[in-house]
């Protein structure tokens, strides 16, 4: 008698951007901070918003709306940064996203997961992994190693990206 197939159950964490609700593995996500000063850095592209003190470490800080061709994300007081570790030339790089606000975390399976439409989302249908039913909506699923590609990571790495430790 075969065993039944085992539903893999995966989680995400949802954060808001400009009053979408999205959504990354959680597996990627190593923390989530309080926004606090965010120092520019001239030269760095428009959607690198800046770096962060984040224990004595260099945090580049991405603006995702800005990413995604939106205008800039407006800091308030729920306004956050989620840690990231993402994949950048065999190493794995720490990055800050601007949050508008955490949502909550998900636990989809695949049953729960539909493919991502060509047309019709703010973002490019590359950054994402695909779409998740969370009741009788979907949030976009972020590929966040697509959504920080490797020229992206060039060019916010000229901002001293903190190195993940294994």
């Amino acid at each position: 008698m075969s065993q039944p197939a085992v539903e893999t159950i995966v989680q995400y964490l949802s954060f808001f951007i400009a009053g979408e609700e999205y959504a990354t593995s959680i597996l990627h996500v190593r923390e989530i901070i309080e926004h606090d000063t965010v120092t520019r850095v001239p030269g760095s592209p428009p959607w690198v918003r800046g770096v962060t003190n984040l224990r004595g470490s260099v945090l580049p800080v991405i603006d995702l709306a800005m990413k995604f061709g939106l205008p800039p994300s407006t800091i308030n007081r729920r306004s956050c940064i989620v840690v990231v570790e993402v994949a950048y030339q065999g190493e794995k790089l720490v990055m800050g996203m601007l949050a508008d606000a955490v949502g909550q975390v998900l636990e989809l399976g695949p049953g729960d997961v539909e493919p991502p439409p060509a047309f019709g989302t703010p973002v490019h249908a590359d950054y994402l992994a695909g779409m998740g039913k969370a009741g009788k909506k979907f949030i976009l699923l972020l590929d966040i190693d697509r959504v920080l590609s490797s020229q992206d990571l060039r060019a916010a790495s000229g901002v001293a990206p903190e190195r993940a430790v294994s």
